[in-house]
């Protein structure tokens, strides 16, 4: 049930709540009220992740088809999403990574059959726990779940080796609920180039990967380019007749060199597609001193280990190495994902920014204040400090991503896709 906006005391203290015009300047909140206006605005507005890896973790956990999914209806011990967490923290459609590891692509077939799989875990997810989650291949079936209270979970596939050689196969992931593509992962393959691969195998896009592009726009499939190489990139915006997404990608300015991240360039080349870039929350995507922090602390773990005779599984170790991380911690904070977001918008505007978080993907790697699903409101809240409205929070939440996505789907109507 959507719970609506109730900030007539706040309002009371800023403005006359008679007025049409925003009620409240929450950049003069106390940081407690901000919090809580951030909390009601994330359980009223329809919130979306462009990219959460919650199918691999249950894979990587041991779940397989014969065997029951991981019970994410209630609260899990580890990982960044499960039912609870994602309700406390507004959280209402986060699109399920079907992740395909690059070293599948050796192997003749194993990507696809790795795809089906992981899609007939999430579908069992849903069917297991119809009453907290449901498929959604739309907009509009977002918005459905929503009105009924239900967390969504639409499908990207990520890596376009799922596709195999058969071009095919891209209607067929259309079929199987797939809603976006991302066309490369961590090495080339039949598409394009990959970011965290130097072969440059094709200088960008393959042919096929031309035909791919195409015929993703023609079944209503959004293109997604995260992942790719700058080449590849450039060649995927010069080919797509609709615009595309970066399902989790940050910005290169804060972290050089980091191809994997999106330069100005691309970002501006992006916006005039029209598309929309979903910002990831890992701690190396976001800032380039974390790498070097995280390794120090790593370093020093390792020597005390080492030192003093102890194994990972020792309880002491474990307590001292909590306390050593802790006061040397080394990981960014809410503020830097925010640094992005007003990077992108400063850069081209409020239209073509959205959250990717790449939660249950970066390990522990995420922010301080942004460690879990439940923790949105924390950077929703550094937004509205920021000077951001409730109408700039509802474009970033779900209203960006929703406009690349109709527009992806009106395309392949007219194309009979």
């Amino acid at each position: 049930m959507k719970k609506y906006l109730s900030l007539i005391a706040l309002a009371g203290m800023i403005f006359s709540c008679e007025t049409k015009s925003p009620e409240i300047d929450y950049t003069q909140l106390s940081d407690a009220e901000r919090l809580e206006v951030a909390k009601e605005i994330a359980q009223s507005t329809i919130m979306v992740d462009g990219h959460v890896d919650l199918p691999y973790r249950m894979k990587v956990g041991g779940f397989t088809l014969q065997r029951e999914i991981l019970d994410v209806s209630v609260r899990t011990p580890d990982g960044n999403f499960d039912y609870p967490r994602s309700k406390e923290g507004g959280l209402d459609a986060p699109f399920m990574s079907i992740y395909i590891p690059a070293g599948n692509q050796a192997m003749p077939g194993a990507s696809k059959a790795l795809a089906d799989s992981l899609i007939l875990m999430t579908e069992r997810l849903a069917a297991t726990f119809p009453d907290k989650f449901a498929m959604a291949y739309s907009p509009a079936e977002i918005e459905a779940n929503f009105a009924k209270g239900l967390i969504s979970l639409p499908m990207g596939m990520e890596n376009g080796a799922g596709i195999e050689d058969d071009l095919a196969n891209v209607e067929y992931f259309q079929k199987r609920g797939i809603r976006y593509i991302t066309l490369t992962h961590g090495k080339d393959n039949l598409i394009g180039d990959a970011s965290y691969d130097t072969t440059g195998t094709h200088g960008g896009l393959s042919e096929f990967g031309e035909k791919v592009v195409a015929e993703m726009n023609r079944v209503g499939i959004m293109v997604d380019l995260s992942h790719v190489s700058d080449n590849t990139f450039r060649d995927a915006l010069a080919i797509t007749k609709v615009p595309v997404i970066a399902s989790h990608s940050s910005v290169r300015k804060f972290t050089p060199g980091f191809e994997r991240n999106m330069s100005d360039e691309l970002i501006q080349a992006m916006a005039k597609n029209g598309g929309v870039m979903m910002i990831n929350f890992g701690g190396s995507f976001i800032d380039s001193a974390y790498a070097a922090g995280s390794a120090k602390v790593r370093e020093h773990l390792v020597n005390y280990m080492a030192e003093n005779n102890l194994s990972r599984s020792d309880s002491a170790f474990r307590a001292y190495a909590e306390a050593y991380a802790a006061a040397n911690n080394p990981f960014p904070t809410v503020q830097r994902v925010a640094d992005h977001i007003d990077h992108v918008v400063n850069l081209v505007g409020i239209d073509y920014v959205g959250f990717g978080s790449d939660f249950d993907g970066v390990g522990d790697s995420l922010p301080t204040g942004l460690k879990d699903v439940s923790m949105f409101p924390n950077l929703i809240a550094e937004l509205l400090k920021r000077g951001y409205s409730k109408e700039d929070i509802e474009k970033i939440c779900y209203k960006n991503v929703f406009r690349v996505w109709k527009a992806v789907e009106d395309y392949a109507a007219q194309q009979g896709g």
